[in-house]
């Protein structure tokens, strides 16, 4: 690891305890989540080009990086890398990006790092959040190891979005904590429709193993089987299955 990339750490370190200490103070803040998909063989170039170059011009340009990771299963995992980023608003992420774009530094990368072929197969996909009033201090861990961090998608049935928040607040993360799943953030997209129906999430597991053993101790905890029931007296929350993709955290990564 060079001088650069030691500094670079640190300073994201310092970034990701202003992101999850004190939510509530930040309600003008926006986190924009996006995936790259990279033509085949790219993902490895893709990674180099952020470590070396593009999270240093996200800070130089105000965008501050809250995550980088890659999916660990199937065909995402040879072509995907998923990140947050954090903005103050909506208007900075316009002008951050507009400069970014604009960067001497970034058309010169961008160029030269692409020498042997275009390394996005598609214009990236972009959401922009809102942290939920009830996404709670997250305590970065350092080195990960065996760490994996699983991204959750939650899509409800009409006007049931309220309840599931609700349900999250008083009961759900609480029984996350028992059955050691880490919760790392929630968010609601800031445009609709997904912001009437949609809650995205990240939560911590140690590993790939003990993600399965909590998911299936939540699943039989009759505290949580109690609370579910109760709380879909007046209908079911969901109108799908919800979305789970398990990540690794990325070397160049603020959280491990």
């Amino acid at each position: 690891m060079n001088f650069d990339q030691v500094i670079l750490q640190l300073l994201t370190g310092v970034m990701l305890s202003s992101l999850f200490l004190c939510p509530q103070q930040a309600t003008a803040d926006v986190y924009e989540l996006r995936t790259y998909t990279t033509n085949e063989g790219k993902l490895d170039n893709l990674n180099a080009r952020f470590r070396d170059h593009t999270v240093q011009l996200f800070t130089k340009h105000g965008m501050e990086s809250v995550g980088y990771w890659v999916p660990t299963d199937g065909p995402k995992a040879k072509n995907t890398l998923i990140y947050v980023l954090k903005h103050k608003d909506r208007d900075a992420a316009k002008a951050s990006w507009q400069a970014f774009l604009a960067d001497p530094d970034w058309k010169t990368v961008a160029k030269e790092s692409q020498k042997d072929g275009r390394i996005l197969a598609k214009a990236p996909d972009s959401v922009f959040m809102d942290a939920t009033d009830y996404t709670p201090d997250f305590a970065n861990a350092g080195k990960g190891g065996d760490a994996v961090f699983e991204l959750r998608i939650y899509r409800c049935n009409e006007d049931k979005l309220s309840n599931l928040d609700a349900r999250f607040r008083d009961h759900t993360i609480r029984l996350f904590n028992r059955h050691g799943l880490t919760s790392v953030a929630y968010w609601h997209p800031t445009d609709e429709p997904g912001s009437k129906d949609t809650l995205i999430y990240i939560v911590r597991h140690k590993s790939r193993e003990s993600a399965g053993t909590s998911w299936k101790s939540f699943g039989g905890d009759q505290e949580w089987n109690k609370v579910a029931k109760e709380s879909q007296k007046d209908g079911r929350f969901l109108r799908e299955r919800p979305e789970s993709i398990y990540m690794k955290a990325t070397d160049y990564s603020g959280i491990q």
